[in-house]
């Protein structure tokens, strides 16, 4: 079908790839629509309201002057919670949200501390998730650590809008230069300061040492701190110490440090920041503003979220007659109802097909008899064409007509055929200020449903052959107010297709994070089968205790009394018909407790779209608060339009896809492309055997504490922030089982399924490690795979040589080493090799640079891994580091020998 060019105009913003539905624009150098949303847990206070718009203010000179007059904050939206008392001067919200805001103002990811952050896990230039500020950053004055709040947000808008890194590493805070020098991880190298050991700290005053070499790595020991001079020269960079009074500027390709060992340089390819913003759409089109005079300063709306209010418009077309979809379409209707939808939300419910009609407005949920008046309206029946824009603005006016505003309510749209009119309602959705949330029922649902929540803001989901797929959709549909206890978890969805008269048994873990109104759901095709659920007590439940639903849409369910006890529940289901048919069990449960935060899991893609042979990445988060769980498995199924599925078993190892090591997102290359159209995404996380673990420590991608500055040959240093001890660094979390769907991506552009020529190369190596053991180099690296991080690659090509530069712009001509006793392992493994550089001569301080490439049996090759540096010391004496106030840049390596281990981004 055709569109009018008005509509390609509307929908080219809302069909660009994103993982979150950001509400921001850039028009005419000013930022629109930035939401920044206050979490319902924060007690009221103005003073934040205040403080926000000072900082944004602030914020937007700063950041108008560090792109060189390009861009600056222009209307930014703050969102109080329902928790607030209402005010005049509040508004409703649209699609603003606190689950979809830029900026989330919340209590801290640990109780250590205050630092603002920002969470960021994709590929170098890629839109990250939101910035997380604490009440107390924005409460408590933080000058002299962070500097002043404006410069933090622009560092963190930085890492969530044009996809940077940090220049600075906690975890190797020092290195070895080209130069003979020990540098600390900076960028520019022009920021000047002083390398101290404390030894002794009473209030503001501190007794120091210079630091001393570590005998195993040769650079400084372990507690050597980096204090910055306060007055400097250099004006970068806002990535690695914003809070310097003289740093007003991104490293540039002329002052950025390409050798310093941080995220930015292993993430980008050693690229400027700078470099990388520039790249960014933002700056495609945008030229520097003219004149001298800044802009104005930035206008702020004061939301304040409403009540949930939810309206389903269910499809019952005649092709919903076809394979069971009007049953499954009310079974997973029915279970939103019950188990899902939180109780004081507004609820109505619409049915379409040639026509709409309102089966019921608004109706509180309070108690089981209001569900039943919802439920007792499902389509029994399936009939006539398909009208979607007849179905939403019945939708709109059951809202209305219930004195409820379509500014920020959700439509749950659900069709599984076409329309070739549902362009014609963009224009009205767009004003209506809903958000809309589609699913698209098996392979014919019109291509352009997606187009509805792309511009709202919604979820969008595809079901088709898996039986689950409605329930995970329904399932993954809950509140965005960020009151996350309240929150409906999905512990299993399983569908089994039992031979007759045959038993099949199962086990689910409830953990103490949860347990509070908990169903078990069994769901059939044919006839209902026995059921035996037994709590970790023993207790068991049969089948006469499970609920059967009085509109006969095969489904019995048992809401567990109280709360679930904690431990491993047993579930045995018996098949009693003679022939096989296709039974599902899922479960549902919330927080134990209004004040137990529960783990949680969630997922997507890398991008809505794709077109082959692009490799997508899957993302899944697992946290219990703001903090990561690690240790567990986490399985994704990706299913396409023909009911092909596809496993990956997804990785938190820091390696390929995987940003960041033991950040609790666990992700991994998407390439099995098996045809175009829509394929759907579920995620499962499981925590067996006393596996997983909660991290304490503070995250990456933040902006950097400051311990105190040098002024006048002087340490003043700054209020101590409370460090995490090693043996406190993680806790010990018990098994759990967490289910999510990631809802739907489409494919275009790929061949038609079968055997077609492998496009993609090996993965790029990141994580190489070298360093001396005698005359000979050991070098360490995580495996690539065949196909990104897929299989074992054929073959690896090592290369060596004296000079950085040989490796970094001319690999192809550098040093080749004999890989022939190497066989690749596969793609996750540790790969350990050692060799003696016989071309080049050792002497005592030789540093030898090693890079990697992998290589696929049809001879594509990966791109060059981080170059590793194995530096060859003969010990002499130890060495001090030169006294207070001895500028880093004039600190020269005395050689003292040691084999030195090293890996250079």
């Amino acid at each position: 079908m055709a569109l009018s060019l008005n509509v390609i105009l509307f929908l080219t913003f809302y069909l660009l790839p994103r993982m979150k539905s950001s509400m921001v624009t850039l028009n005419n150098n000013g930022y629109d629509g930035i939401v920044i949303a206050i979490n319902p847990s924060v007690p009221e206070d103005e003073r934040l309201i205040q403080n926000i718009k000072e900082m944004v203010t602030e914020a937007s000179t700063y950041l108008f002057h560090a792109t060189k007059r390009r861009v600056y904050f222009r209307n930014v939206s703050i969102l109080v919670p329902i928790t607030w008392k209402s005010k005049s001067e509040y508004l409703t919200p649209k699609q603003e949200s606190y689950d979809q805001a830029d900026v989330i103002v919340a209590n801290p990811n640990l109780k250590y501390g205050d630092d603002p952050y920002t969470l960021q896990y994709g590929q170098c230039g890629e839109k990250g998730q939101y910035i997380h500020f604490t009440p107390n950053f924005l409460l408590t004055d933080n000058l002299p650590v962070y500097g002043p709040r404006g410069r933090v947000l622009v560092h963190e808008w930085a890492h969530l809008r044009w996809g940077v890194f940090d220049e600075y590493n906690v975890d190797r805070p020092f290195y070895f230069s080209r130069r003979n020098t020990i540098e600390a991880t900076r960028c520019s190298t022009r920021i000047t300061g002083a390398n101290v050991v404390f030894k002794e700290c009473q209030g503001g005053s501190c007794i120091t040492r210079p630091c001393r070499r570590d005998s195993q790595t040769g650079l400084y020991e372990a507690k050597c701190t980096f204090i910055p001079e306060k007055s400097q020269t250099a004006r970068e960079s806002i990535m690695f110490m914003q809070s310097l009074h003289s740093v007003t500027e991104f490293c540039t390709a002329k002052t950025h440090n390409t050798e310093a060992p941080n995220l930015h340089n292993k993430m980008c390819n050693r690229r400027s920041t700078w470099d990388v913003i520039m790249g960014s759409s933002d700056f495609q089109n945008v030229s520097p503003m003219t004149g001298t005079n800044p802009p104005s300063h930035p206008t702020f709306s004061l939301l304040k979220s409403k009540q949930r209010v939810v309206c389903l418009v269910l499809d019952k077309s005649g092709s919903m007659d076809s394979e069971d979809r009007l049953f499954r379409m009310n079974q997973a209707a029915e279970l939103f109802l019950i188990q899902i939808i939180e109780k004081g939300s507004l609820v109505g419910m619409v049915t379409f097909e040639s026509f709409a009609k309102i089966q019921n407005n608004l109706t509180r949920i309070t108690d089981h008899n209001v569900y039943q008046n919802i439920t007792a309206n499902l389509p029994q029946e399936a009939s006539g064409g398909t009208a979607i824009c007849s179905g939403l603005e019945a939708g709109f006016q059951a809202i209305i007509q219930s004195n409820q505003s379509t500014s920020g309510s959700e439509i749950i749209l659900l069709t599984d055929g076409e329309d070739n009119k549902i362009s014609l309602c963009f224009e009205r959705v767009k004003q209506s200020g809903a958000i809309i949330h589609t699913i698209a029922l098996g392979p014919s649902a019109d291509k352009e449903l997606e187009m509805l929540s792309n511009m709202t803001g919604g979820h969008r989901f595809y079901a088709n052959k898996d039986i689950n797929g409605l329930t995970n959709a329904f399932s993954r549909i809950s509140s965005r107010s960020g009151s996350i206890t309240q929150q409906a978890i999905q512990l299993e969805s399983k569908a089994l297709n039992i031979a007759g008269r045959k038993w099949i048994n199962g086990t689910v873990p409830v953990d103490s994070t949860i347990g509070n109104d908990t169903f078990f759901v069994v769901t059939w095709t044919i006839k209902k089968p026995e059921i035996l659920l037994q709590d970790p007590k023993g207790k068991k439940y049969k089948t006469s205790d499970f609920k059967e639903d009085k509109l006969n849409i095969r489904s019995a369910r048992l809401r567990i009394p109280g709360i679930a006890e904690t431990g491993t529940w047993t579930y045995s289901l018996l098949n009693n018909h003679a022939s096989s048919q296709m039974l599902t069990v899922t479960m549902t449960t919330r927080a134990r407790s209004p004040t137990t935060l529960p783990v949680t899991a969630t997922a997507h893609m890398s991008q809505n779209t794709a077109h082959y042979p692009s490799p997508l990445i899957v993302y899944a988060q697992v946290s219990q608060g703001f903090l990561p769980v690690l240790g567990i498995n986490v399985t994704a199924t990706i299913e396409t339009e023909d009911g092909h599925q596809i496993i990956l078993e997804l990785w938190d190892n820091g390696a390929g896809a995987d940003t960041v090591k033991n950040d609790g997102i666990y992700s991994r290359y998407f390439t099995d492309y098996h045809g175009n159209g829509r394929y759907s995404l579920k995620v499962h996380a499981q925590a067996r055997n006393n596996t997983a673990r909660l991290s304490l420590r503070q995250g990456q991608n933040k902006a950097l504490y400051i311990p105190g500055y040098v002024e006048n040959g002087k340490i003043i240093l700054n209020p101590p922030r409370p460090e995490v001890k090693d043996d406190m660094a993680e806790a010990e979390i018990e098994d759990f089982s967490r289910l999510t769907s990631g809802g739907s991506f489409t494919v275009s552009g790929a061949p038609p399924p079968g055997n077609h020529p492998q496009v993609f190369p090996p993965g790029k190596i990141t994580d190489l490690e070298a360093k001396f053991k005698e005359s000979h180099i050991q070098l360490s690296w995580t495996a690539p795979g065949n196909v990104l991080d897929k299989g074992k690659a054929n073959s690896y090509i090592i290369r060596i040589s004296k000079n950085f530069l040989d490796l970094r712009e001319d690999f192809d001509n550098a040093t080749l080493v004999n890989t022939s006793s190497l066989i690749p392992k596969e793609a996750g493994s540790i790969e350990n090799f050692e060799f003696k550089p016989e071309s080049l001569r050792i002497e005592n301080g030789t540093k030898i640079y090693i890079a990697i490439q992998a290589v696929h049996e049809a001879n594509l090759t990966s791109e060059v891994s981080n170059i590793a540096q194995a530096t060859r010391f003969i010990p002499l004496q130890e060495a001090s580091v030169p006294a207070l106030g001895t500028k880093i840049s004039e600190i020269s390596l005395a050689i003292f020998g040691l084999a030195m281990i090293l890996s250079i981004i």
